[in-house]
């Protein structure tokens, strides 16, 4: 994944990184402590207001799959080392650098405006492009294979589970009526004419299904799970994680994964001492996710759907 801002609407400021303010706020205080990972790197917006508002220089590993991203991090300095992979393994990727605990770990998930930008990457509605939708070449699944390949009913299965689209179906139908399907514009266009005179939608009716397609591509919610488990096992005592996320889906997973690591106990409430030897790893330190304000979202109006919500790592 890249540094990310789920854009429904596929405004695109590259540089404007959503919540930034709330993501200083969290990470800021802790930098000191040791360093700090921008998980999902992209334009290198959050690394840099990070670098720009703390009061001593900040020592950050930025991760990201995509190599022309981690182009953008060469002018950082000395004080930031750049790691192109899958925040899947972040963990591993850490301690290849003889990193064995961090002070902070941000993930800014969904896709880059920098990928909506580029037509060539295939991730747009809006622009043509092939089927492509790789966020980096550790993947050989396209957008092309699944809509071209794939039998109808595990199109619509891939979009009404991961776009929660509920005109999956009539979609997928569409799909393999018309194909074979080479670009962006040519899958949207069906899409369109498939959805065409049901209830209006003031957004494009193609987006639940280029975000289906999109995270399929890219295993996006095992990377999710995988990239949580190794952030918080990397994390010192007192170390956060924050996390901003665009949707449901993600937004469910990071909510678990950190309930569940603030959760102690969990033998049978009837025994009389417990048994289980579970003790809780996490203190979840935003009780409701913090959203943007009215402000950013006028100026920036894909963070509408942002959710950032912060765990801190309690010393064993």
């Amino acid at each position: 994944m890249v540094n990310q801002t789920n854009h429904n609407d596929e405004s695109s400021t590259y540089h404007q990184p959503v919540m930034s303010e709330e993501v200083v706020r969290w990470l800021g205080p802790i930098a000191d402590n040791g360093i700090v990972v921008d998980a999902t790197f992209g334009g290198g917006g959050h690394t840099r207001s990070l670098m720009s508002n703390t009061a001593n220089d900040i020592e950050m590993v930025v991760i990201d799959r995509d190599p022309d991203a981690l182009a953008n991090a060469s002018d950082l300095g000395d004080s930031v080392t750049a790691i192109e992979g899958n925040f899947a393994q972040l963990g591993d990727m850490l301690v290849s650098q003889g990193i064995t605990a961090v002070a902070g770990v941000l993930f800014d998930l969904g896709v880059s405006s920098h990928h909506l930008d580029v037509e060539e990457r295939g991730f747009s509605y809006r622009r043509t492009g092939p089927l492509d939708m790789r966020m980096g070449a550790d993947t050989d699944l396209t957008a092309a294979e699944i809509i071209n390949d794939w039998p109808e009913d595990d199109i619509a299965q891939t979009i009404r589970s991961l776009g929660e689209e509920p005109r999956a179906r009539r979609i997928a139908r569409a799909i393999v009526d018309a194909r074979p399907l080479t670009t962006t514009t040519e899958l949207a266009a069906v899409i369109e004419v498939a959805v065409a005179g049901g209830r209006p939608d003031r957004r494009h009716p193609a987006r639940r299904t280029f975000q289906a397609l999109r995270m399929t591509v890219n295993d996006e919610l095992d990377s999710i799970r995988a990239g949580l488990d190794s952030a918080i096992d990397i994390l010192g005592p007192g170390g956060r994680c924050v996390v901003i996320s665009y949707h449901s889906l993600e937004d469910r997973i990071v909510k678990r994964r950190f309930v569940d690591g603030a959760t102690g106990c969990v033998c049978p409430p009837d025994l009389p001492v417990c048994v289980c030897g579970r003790e809780p790893e996490l203190k979840i330190l935003t009780k409701k996710p913090k959203t943007p304000s009215a402000d950013e979202i006028a100026q920036n109006p894909r963070a509408r759907s942002a959710k950032l919500r912060v765990a801190e790592r309690i010393a064993s």
